[in-house]
């Protein structure tokens, strides 16, 4: 849902929100075998259409009519797997059974029609001249056709509002989990709802994924991701602060970190629903309205009108278009950050373009009573004058916009304010506190402000929809950051707290990451070197390029992506899953844990890989960490062999069954990292990570298993002698 960066814990959705694929239902793929049958069948429908649109006399050879029957036959083919799914969504959505179940019934005699109609057998024998007529009854295959492409519509849209109700329905749950979360009092209760949530997430992110997937526009495109990044990046810090409130329940600051991340996943929610539904709450604004270059362009397409039609607009209009630009531009000469240079170089450029303004319009009047040669060619130099005087403005603003991110995001990268924090915090220092707070709400407000500047020359819809998710994230995790980092300071030793500040303090850092890369794009797209579509910055990447260093002779494809990413996200939720179980322990410092807990924090390493972020780069670091993981799962299999042999044998043989499932997969991942796939890298990490998240789910049941073992025999009063004395010593 981006849906964004890094996201892992209790039962935990953190890492949900990559491409979808599994449409209808969770990894029931109706909607995409509809839409594959609608691919199909829609051309087939076009070669009826071209050949009925023949002349009633053309007479085609015996080899033409079979291409013809073949034609035919293939149309009801495909009719038919059309119908069948058509049939499948109505048995499981009674409510549409009946529409859905007419309109199949059309599209099934439809297809019947033109089979029969386009049978070599069913027309006139050859006529004298060996040639006969395409078709006996035109007409009917007309009206056939028509019918086919009504049903078909109507099967699609009623499917699609399946879709959108199975979204609806899904973020309902959410949302009722959600309030459950916010009500909760006690650590078990919140483990085992946030576990719920984690599933229901994982449900609304697939839904809304496919939908995002499928969406034709890009403006909606690009704002489903930014709420889809939202409800990423958030449930993580959902897990980490509402973790914090219950550790630390008198602490305001905590609770006021944990509401704003329920209020933002409550909107995110929310903006998805009015993207799927297409409808717009009262008073929206179109964003287009306050971008400075979509007005420049719409304006210059106004002027450039005049060469075709004088009367095309009036003057007043083109007077009042021009002073709203200029007076968007406050933006940037009312800004404390913009240069003096910067500043008088926009101020005189809006001046002139004022100006030439006045001479257009007086050269525009002249033409309408004057159809002379000089006047024309006058009216021509007036245009290119201003449009080449806004050009020159475009070029300042975009200038200024980009050369004051490049300084901040360079100024900014070392991140030293985060890390003063985080040292204050566990410090205890509220005088320190209060001074770094400061300052980071001063980065704050420059990194918002610069999104703004960003906005107006930003080029696209999709940048500026881009533009504004970072805007609205640097202002809010700016002042989450803050009450993190109070908790952490009232609360020095408390490692919960001092989680919390990390997941908080790692999307800022992904965030500005983001932004190096928007700027990246925004540059690309005002050189000319990009076009409209581009990767979603606000989605997690599946892998970026500079995971695709060494993978450039086999380019990944978007179901390859896809699919690497839906892995990837899996991953990070049993992550989040085997953090719950750890947590469980008292005895932290047990080598079962210590070994759980580092196979934990690797595969979320793994995780983020997938995503384009964290420690790990390339391939090779990929499969670096791999070896280690698996090392580190066989060490985890003896600590737990040791651990069996204090049990009882009915225990221990439940406990051996599942270590037995462990050992052969971390050999089988020692294989694999060692197999050589000749470029077919993509190839491996999928193999590779699926191996992972079958070890991390293995896992988790194994950690579980082992807790609960453990206080059986500390409840019996068996456990052994050593073993207690072990535990002791380590307590």
């Amino acid at each position: 849902m981006a849906a964004s960066p890094g996201p892992a814990g209790v039962g935990g959705a953190g890492a949900v929100y990559g491409s979808g694929s599994s449409g209808f239902a969770l990894d029931s793929g109706l909607e995409i075998k509809t839409r594959s049958v609608e691919q199909t069948l829609l051309p087939l429908v076009s070669q009826i259409t071209t050949l009925i649109n023949h002349k009633d006399n053309t007479k085609k050879s015996d080899k033409t009519l079979q291409a013809i029957q073949r034609v035919g036959q293939a149309v009801n083919l495909a009719v038919g797997r059309f119908v069948k799914v058509g049939e499948a969504i109505a048995n499981e959505n009674w409510d549409l059974k009946e529409e859905i179940n007419i309109a199949c019934i059309e599209a099934k005699q439809a297809g019947e029609t033109i089979a029969a109609l386009t049978d070599i057998t069913n027309l006139n024998h050859l006529e004298s001249d060996g040639q006969i007529t395409i078709f006996t009854d035109k007409t009917g295959v007309i009206k056939a056709a028509r019918l086919l492409l009504s049903s078909v519509t109507k099967v699609l849209l009623l499917a699609d509002r399946v879709v959108i109700k199975q979204i609806i329905t899904s973020r309902n749950k959410v949302l009722a989990t959600m309030e459950r979360l916010e009500k909760v009092n006690s650590f078990q209760e919140f483990v085992q709802i946030f576990s719920q949530f984690g599933n229901e997430m994982v449900e609304f992110a697939h839904l809304s994924g496919d939908r995002q997937n499928d969406l034709k526009d890009e403006k909606k495109k690009a704002k489903m991701a930014a709420a889809r990044a939202v409800l990423e990046k958030c449930t993580m810090m959902l897990l980490t602060a509402s973790k914090t409130c219950l550790r630390h329940p008198n602490c305001e600051s905590a609770h006021k970190n944990k509401e704003g991340v329920f209020d933002r996943m409550k909107v995110a929610l929310d903006k998805v629903i009015e993207i799927v539904t297409d409808c717009k709450p009262n008073g929206e604004t179109d964003i287009s309205s306050i971008s400075i270059f979509t007005g420049i362009k719409e304006f210059k397409m106004n002027i450039e009108a005049l060469r075709e039609n004088l009367y095309f607009q009036s003057k007043e209009n083109l007077s009042v278009t021009l002073e709203v630009i200029l007076e968007r531009m406050e933006d940037f000469t009312d800004s404390a950050y913009t240069s003096h240079e910067h500043r008088e170089r926009i101020l005189e450029l809006s001046t002139q373009a004022r100006m030439e303004l006045q001479q257009l319009i007086s050269v525009w009047i002249q033409a309408q009573s004057k159809k002379t040669k000089s006047i024309a060619e006058e009216l021509e130099l007036s245009i290119l004058k201003i449009s080449h005087s806004l050009n020159e403005l475009k070029k300042e603003l975009h200038s200024t916009a980009t050369q004051l991110a490049a300084d901040l995001l360079k100024y900014h990268a070392d991140h030293v304010v985060l890390k003063a924090l985080k040292l204050t915090g566990v410090e205890g220092n509220l005088e320190a506190l209060a001074e770094y707070a400061c300052k980071l709400s001063e980065q704050k407000e420059q990194l918002v402000e610069t999104c703004r500047l960003l906005r107006h020359i930003s080029g696209t819809e999709p940048l500026e929809i881009t533009c504004i998710h970072a805007e609205e994230t640097f202002q809010v995790t700016g002042q989450q950051i803050i009450s993190a980092a109070e908790t952490l300071t009232l609360h020095p030793s408390s490692k919960i707290a001092k989680e919390n500040l990390d997941v908080f303090c790692e999307a800022w850092e992904s965030q500005i990451s983001d932004m190096s890369t928007l700027l990246r794009e925004i540059n690309d797209v005002f050189e000319g070197r990009r076009g409209e579509k581009y990767g979603y910055l606000s989605l997690p990447k599946p892998m970026n390029n500079a995971n695709l260093k060494s993978l450039k002779p086999d380019k990944p494809d978007s179901e390859e992506q896809a699919k690497i990413a839906k892995l990837g996200l899996k991953l990070g939720l049993l992550t989040s899953d085997a953090d719950c179980e750890i947590e469980k322990w008292e005895d932290q410092e047990n080598e079962i844990v210590q070994y759980g807990r580092n196979m934990s924090s690797m595969a979320y390493s793994l995780y983020l890989f997938t995503r384009g972020e964290g420690p790990l780069k390339t391939s090779q670091d990929l499969i670096h960490q791999l070896e280690v993981f698996a090392a580190e799962g066989l060490k985890l299999t003896s600590s737990v062999q040791a651990f069996s042999k204090q049990l009882k044998d009915d225990d221990k043989l439940m406990l051996l069954l599942e270590i037995n499932k462990l050992i052969p997969l971390c050999h089988q991942l020692q294989t694999v990292t060692k197999t050589s796939l000749q470029n077919k890298v993509f190839l491996k990490v999928d193999k590779c990570i699926t191996k992972t998240r079958s070890m991390m789910a293995l896992l988790v049941q194994l950690l579980s298993l082992c807790y609960k073992l453990l206080k059986k025999m500390e409840n019996n009063g068996w456990v052994s002698v050593t073993n207690k004395d072990t535990m002791d010593s380590k307590t």
